[in-house]
């Protein structure tokens, strides 16, 4: 393959598509992606996580140094350790859908994720352990600040079930979505997507969804995956993503995106 043929832009989302369930990242798959930055195309990561949470993946960033992070709500400089733009939710919004939801779905719990901090209510069930400066708080303090994301979780229900309850209550007003998290769901402001900051960021690198290939695994990544000139979905990703991408890439855990890049991308050194 010559380089007027590879891929310009690829667009992977993390946990469950370039991470392992063990959460590492392999050798190889770190290998596939700085050959495929040697071969000139540029490698974003675009996730649900927040920001605090791609500071070990640094190695991964390339010379751009960003990530799209908050499910797109966050474009942000790794190095720096700071946010470039952000698209976050209304305080006023925030505070409506969360009293909606919590109207019609009494045991939910609510968390939120700033730019700058993690915040949630003291019943919320965390999976993950805690920054040292979270707020605790109720929910009417959390959303007293513009949030990047509002999540919200349930003690028994599937994320696909929490959405299918969350999705007509909130309407047009934000964009919910989830990302595989068990009883999980992610509210970002309207309009927000992986898909909407990754074409301004290929926009500010002179490449068209056509140039881009792109990987992901569950519902959050769909409207991402739709941009692409080229979608690949995880052989362990959600049913709904793998009944639309244009391709197949082998599972997280058999480092899918790595082999994908090295066939596309060999016998770059």
């Amino acid at each position: 393959m010559t380089a007027s043929q590879y891929p310009r832009l690829i667009a992977t989302d993390l946990d469950g598509t370039l991470v392992r369930s063990d959460g590492t990242v392999s050798d190889r798959t770190l290998t596939a992606v700085r050959s495929a930055q040697r071969a000139g195309s540029v490698f974003v990561m675009v996730t649900a996580r927040p920001p605090r949470w791609l500071h070990d993946l640094t190695d991964l960033v390339g010379a751009h140094g960003v990530a799209i992070v908050a499910n797109g709500a966050i474009l942000y400089d790794v190095p720096r350790r700071q946010a470039i733009r952000t698209r976050l939710i209304d305080p006023a919004i925030a505070l409506d859908v969360a009293q909606a939801i919590r109207a019609a779905i009494p045991d939910v719990q609510f968390a939120i994720e700033r730019p700058d901090r993690y915040g949630q209510e003291p019943v919320y069930l965390n999976r993950w352990p805690k920054p040292a400066d979270t707020l605790i708080a109720a929910v009417e303090e959390l959303v007293a600040e513009p949030a990047a994301k509002l999540l919200v979780r349930h003690p028994s229900l599937q994320a696909d079930e929490l959405l299918a309850l969350v999705s007509p209550l909130v309407g047009q007003r934000v964009t919910a979505s989830h990302s595989g998290g068990h009883g999980l769901v992610e509210i970002s402001a309207s309009g927000v997507s992986k898909a909407a900051m990754l074409a301004d960021f290929a926009a500010s690198q002179g490449i068209s969804a056509a140039e881009t290939i792109a990987f992901g695994d569950s519902v959050n990544d769909l409207p991402m995956l739709a941009w692409a000139g080229t979608s690949y979905g995880m052989a362990n990703a959600h049913p709904e993503v793998l009944a639309v991408v244009d391709r197949t890439a082998p599972a997280n855990d058999e480092d899918g995106v790595a082999a994908v890049l090295e066939e596309l991308f060999q016998p770059v050194k």
